[in-house]
This record gives structure tokens, C-alpha cells and sequence, in this order.
């Protein structure tokens, strides 16, 4: 598969110069970079490793003085990660699975697939099941009884899909990721301690122990349009009503999305994180990495969260937050500085003390 570096910049919407009839084969960071490899050198600073490779052609920021780096040819793109998106799909040489049915899928004759489907080796689609048209399901995969999957979506290997799960089109899971398993619901006869200990934030009072009695999912999990799940995230069905995901969200690997939590659309739930039941997000919400949500709150449209921030309260739309609990950003980087500055306050604490219990001596 090889491309001109015109066909290129046309497909990615970005300026060719030079010799824009040099074929590409492929794409490589700058000092590793074939003859026939596009490189990326997307910064001053990476674009200085050119000449450590072969390249005779990169993707460099706009403005950039290509021939001074010894190129044929150049795309100049306005914004480099961007065209990053366009270039590496055009590169993309997918799975290798092979098109059609593997023999020893086991699909019932009561699941109806659409125009174009592949199911891959060992996978088993239930009774009931709808797996749109171009779909790719990958081996050692399950789809559920009644499950529904939109055109052209893509399972990859050791994807589970639960019961009467509904997926949007140009749905992506990465392995194993698993929708669809029963909530982590349980309560007890009486009122339990956890129970006292939200009340009164530390006082268990006079609860004594007791055994926890399952709460059943009756509800699913509804994944919008153009949603990616990645790998081994589970995301738990809803106790009566269903656990949703907004249009266009992307989801990384080891995510936890608890049962009932809704998630608006065209989020970013970064790795690690972890959604407790019946939460709700907004829209165009980023969760950075090993972000704890407690169950039951609200975050608003276009909340930033950074890395392990843990959030046990309502956010208000637009805010920027960190920590454990979570504040706004500018805050808790105070407090940092402060936690910083307390060994030298400490010493001069000590030196005071010693100053005035033992005085220099009169004259």
C-alpha cells in the first residue's frame, strides 16, 4: 500500500511541497525513517533528528522552512497531530483477519447479521442477536441474546457483549473489553454501617453486621454512535433503567463504569478510571487517568478532571479539577507548594524555638 505525498495532503486536507510525486509506503518517527517512509516530525525539536534517518519526505508544522532540513518534499499542516488522525487511518493494515464466517463460529438460527459481516473463530452470536451490516467480530467473541450492534462496527478479540446490550454504528471495542455484566448491587436487611458512616461522614453508630442481599440487573447498557471501548473496560448494566454512553465518547483501557452512570456524548474517560453507580456526565467531559467518581453525583458539560483526581462531589459545568478530594485545579496546586514549604517551615520554627529559650547573653 503506498501513496504519493500529493494523494496525501489531498486526503488529509494540508499542503504538499516539493517533489509531491515521491511514494510513501509507510510512516516512521525522523531518525528511523526509510527512503520510503513519511516521517513525522511534527515539532522543531523532532524535525532535528531528520538527519539521523533516511527520510526524503516528513509531515512538519506549517510554516516550517522544509528545505533546511535537507527534504524532497514536505506536508505542511496547520495542525500536525490532527493530520496525525488522517494519516495513520490511511496506513492502518487492520487485523488480517480473514472476510466471511469461520466454521467454528456458533451462531444461532435465530440471530439476524447484516450485508457484509465476518465473525472470526470460536465466537458464539445468541439467539436474537443483530449484528449490523460490515460488522468485523473478531474471535473468541460473545454477543448476547438480543444484543443489537450498528453498521461497521468492530469487536476485537475476547469481546463479551452482554444481553440486549444496544450499540450504535462504528462501534469499537478493543480485547476483552466486556458491556453488559450485572451491577454491583447489595444491601442489607437492616441499615448497615457504610450507610451510618455517609450520614454522619465517620460514626458507624450501633449497625451491627450483617449478610448483603443481591439487587438483580434488570436494565442494559446503550452506547451511542462512534463510541470506542478499550481493552478489558467493563461497563455494568443498569439496575432498572439502562447504563448509557453519549455519542462519539472514547473510552480507554481498565475503565469501570458502574451501573445506571450516564455519560454524554463526545467524552474522554482516560485509563484507570472508575465511575461509581448512577452517576451522571455531561458532555465533552475529560477524566484524566485513575479519576475516582463517587456514585450518585453530578459532573457538568466540559469538566477537566487531571490524573487521580478523586471527585465525592457535584462539579459544576466548565471547571478544571485536582486531587483527592477533587478542587479546582489553581487551588489544589497551592496547597502543593504549600506541603512543599512546610520542611523549611519547620526549621525555622526549630531555630525560633531555640532563639528564644536560649537568648544571647547581655552585655
Amino acid at each position: 500500500m503506498s501513496h504519493t505525498i500529493e494523494q496525501i495532503a489531498a486526503a488529509l486536507g494540508t499542503r504538499a511541497v516539493g517533489a509531491v510525486g515521491i511514494e510513501i509506503d509507510g510512516v516512521a518517527e525522523p531518525a528511523a525513517a526509510s527512503a520510503t517512509q513519511l516521517a513525522l516530525a511534527m515539532k522543531p525539536q523532532f524535525a532535528e533528528r531528520l538527519k539521523e534517518g533516511a527520510a526524503r519526505a516528513a509531515v512538519l508544522w506549517e510554516d516550517a522552512d522544509w528545505q533546511a532540513y535537507g527534504l524532497e518534499a514536505a506536508i505542511l499542516a496547520p495542525r500536525p497531530r490532527f493530520a496525525m488522525s488522517g494519516l495513520t487511518r490511511m496506513f492502518d493494515r487492520g487485523q488480517g483477519w480473514p472476510e466471511g464466517i469461520h466454521p467454528s463460529a456458533i451462531i444461532h438460527e435465530g440471530a439476524l447479521l447484516g450485508r457484509g459481516v465476518s465473525v472470526g473463530p470460536f465466537t458464539v452470536i445468541e439467539d436474537g442477536a443483530h449484528v449490523g451490516e460490515d460488522c468485523v467480530i473478531g474471535p473468541q467473541c460473545y454477543v448476547g441474546q438480543g444484543a443489537r450492534i450498528g453498521p461497521q462496527g468492530l469487536l476485537r478479540e475476547g469481546v463479551k457483549i452482554g444481553p440486549r446490550v444496544e450499540i450504535g454504528a462504528r462501534f469499537i471495542a478493543q480485547p476483552g473489553a466486556v458491556l453488559g455484566g450485572d451491577g454491583f448491587s447489595f444491601v442489607t436487611p437492616e441499615t448497615s454501617g457504610v450507610e451510618q458512616v455517609r450520614k454522619s461522614l465517620g460514626d458507624r453508630g450501633e449497625a451491627q453486621a450483617q449478610s448483603w442481599a443481591r439487587i438483580h440487573s434488570l436494565g442494559a447498557v446503550e452506547i451511542g454512535d462512534d463510541v470506542e471501548i478499550g481493552a478489558n473496560t467493563t461497563i455494568d448494566r443498569g439496575t432498572i433503567r439502562s447504563t448509557r454512553v453519549g455519542d462519539g465518547t472514547k473510552i480507554d483501557n481498565l475503565v469501570m463504569i458502574g451501573h445506571n452512570v450516564e455519560i454524554g456524548r463526545d467524552c474522554l474517560i482516560c485509563g484507570l478510571v472508575g465511575i461509581a453507580g448512577s452517576t451522571r456526565i455531561g458532555n465533552h467531559v475529560v477524566l484524566g487517568g485513575k479519576t475516582g467518581v463517587s456514585d450518585n453525583i453530578f459532573i457538568g458539560d466540559n469538566v477537566i478532571t487531571g490524573g487521580g483526581t478523586i471527585v465525592l462531589a457535584n462539579i459544576p459545568a466548565g471547571r478544571v479539577m485536582l486531587g483527592y478530594p477533587a478542587m479546582k485545579m489553581e487551588a489544589t496546586m497551592e496547597l502543593f507548594k504549600g506541603f512543599r514549604r512546610l520542611r523549611r517551615l519547620f526549621d525555622d520554627v526549630a531555630q525560633l524555638k531555640k532563639t528564644v529559650s536560649n537568648p544571647p547573653p547581655n552585655d
